[in-house]
């Protein structure tokens, strides 16, 4: 088990609590695995809407230019051909989704593996909360100043305990996120050098992440004739 010091937003210790090593051990970080969670998470986020015409839908024409033969001149249909200048586009790309599935399980590995990395560079924190009375962008941005944050940071807080001043407090923050314990991906992870958990959302997401490992580990092995025919 690791332990884990809990500050309060003036960046004092206030306690610490242990974190296990199924999820933020050093271990657990897959790079390969963190890649491909990045991969489809960058992939479902492109529009593809690109476009190109082809004969059919470039403006011209459809009448033969001039007869089959006797002109000395190469054979000719349209002139909209892929061949002619302002002609179709031939095998261009279409309008497509560049979704694709990706198995939860390891969506979930690549979470533990981001978690373990955030943890083993230091650049994760935890906060006994991140509330604060009044939602004044000025007193966030102290309190990150007292935190150590100098660049980008993701604060993450559990849905129980998430207020409307810390929703109006982050929000006109550059380059300061605030997100659900329940919608963090990897790559909220690895896009933000630092990352702010209150207490309540990381043992919430820990406890998530615990059941998962619990459920890898216990699922029952396949016999030896069935490992030898797959």
């Amino acid at each position: 088990m690791a332990n884990i010091d809990v500050l309060n937003l003036n960046g004092e210790k206030v306690g610490s609590m242990e974190l296990s090593d199924a999820i933020f051990g050093p271990e657990q970080v897959n790079e390969a695995l963190l890649w491909e969670a990045v991969k489809h998470y960058r992939a479902a986020l492109r529009q593809g809407t690109h476009a190109t015409k082809n004969r059919k839908l470039v403006a011209g024409s459809g009448k033969k230019l001039w007869k089959q033969k006797g002109t000395g001149r190469a054979r000719v249909g349209s002139v909209r051909s892929p061949l002619w200048r302002h002609g179709g586009t031939v095998h261009g790309p279409q309008p497509r989704s560049y979704e694709y599935p990706f198995p939860h399980k390891k969506l979930l590995g690549a979470l533990r593996s981001a978690l373990a990395a955030k943890l083993a560079d230091g650049k994760l924190t935890v906060v006994d909360s991140l509330e604060i009375k009044e939602g004044k962008t000025k007193l966030y941005y102290t309190a990150l100043n007292k935190l150590g944050v100098t660049r980008t940071v993701l604060l993450v807080e559990n849905g129980k305990t998430l207020t409307q001043a810390l929703v109006l407090g982050a929000r006109n923050l550059q380059g300061v996120e605030l997100m659900l314990n329940n919608e963090v991906h990897p790559y909220d992870l690895l896009r933000y050098e630092r990352a702010i958990f209150s207490r309540p959302a990381i043992e919430q997401l820990a406890e998530a992440l615990q059941k998962s490992v619990s459920k890898r580990k216990s699922a029952p092995e396949k016999p030896d004739a069935e490992k030898e025919a797959a």
